[in-house]
């Protein structure tokens, strides 16, 4: 349960102590300005993530609740929030980008555009996230398409990034090595179990060894990682 929080965000960037504002990027549903056709997702694929989005959203209502006795007090503010504190040491700046289309994804849109309906997180012969060929799904081209598409949007920032840390899923990988190609060998690029995707009856969520990662994303620093 400590995961739902960030089960749509996968990977982040940090930039200490400049400014106050907390943005959100949702690489899946991302469209350049000449309207990319490439890039844009049917009307099935974004009805289907509407209907999922929901099912996240009640984890993290009960994520909420079991934080709230913790001693550790986060506050986060909408970059445009009047009532933000002003810079300083305690305060940094995060950018939550969405991984780009993935394989599963891809498989679910095509599943239910043609009318098959499953229940989330149960293993059943209709649920294509349990398809054991898209453990680990990676990106297909039209997510790594929406991830360039984010390049020109990062590359703008006032202030880059100074850390950036990723979900030690393929698709997640994928998307942050494209979206922050600029900044590789710059700074650090962590991976780090706690970003990732929640665990359970789909194989798209479970990961490859942390050996095959590394040999695919030496860009990436895994020694957070166990195995």
């Amino acid at each position: 349960r400590q995961q739902v929080l960030l089960a749509n965000l996968l990977l982040f960037s940090v930039v200490q102590g400049k400014t106050r504002a907390v943005s959100y990027v949702p690489s899946r549903m991302a469209i350049d300005k000449n309207n990319n056709v490439a890039a844009a997702h049917s009307d099935a694929a974004i009805a289907l993530a509407k209907k999922e989005s929901a099912q996240h959203l009640r984890g993290m209502s009960e994520l909420y609740e079991a934080m709230r006795g913790q001693q550790l007090t986060v506050k986060a503010y909408a970059i445009d929030d009047a009532n933000a504190p002003p810079d300083g040491p305690n305060v940094k700046t995060l950018h939550f980008v969405r991984h780009g289309q993935g394989f599963h994804n891809l498989m679910a849109d095509i599943a239910n555009a043609s009318g098959t309906t499953w229940e989330n997180f149960k293993n059943t012969p209709a649920n294509p996230y349990t398809m054991p060929e898209i453990l680990d799904a990676p990106l297909t081209e039209k997510g790594r398409q929406q991830a360039l598409i984010l390049q020109p949007q990062v590359r703008a920032f006032d202030v880059q990034p100074d850390l950036i840390v990723f979900s030690p899923n393929c698709r997640a990988l994928q998307t942050g090595a494209i979206v922050f190609e600029h900044l590789i060998g710059k700074i650090p690029f962590v991976a780090h179990e706690m970003v990732r995707e929640e665990c359970g009856v789909h194989s798209c969520d479970k990961r490859r060894p942390k050996s095959r990662q590394e040999k695919e994303f030496p860009m990436i620093d895994f020694s957070l990682i166990e195995t």
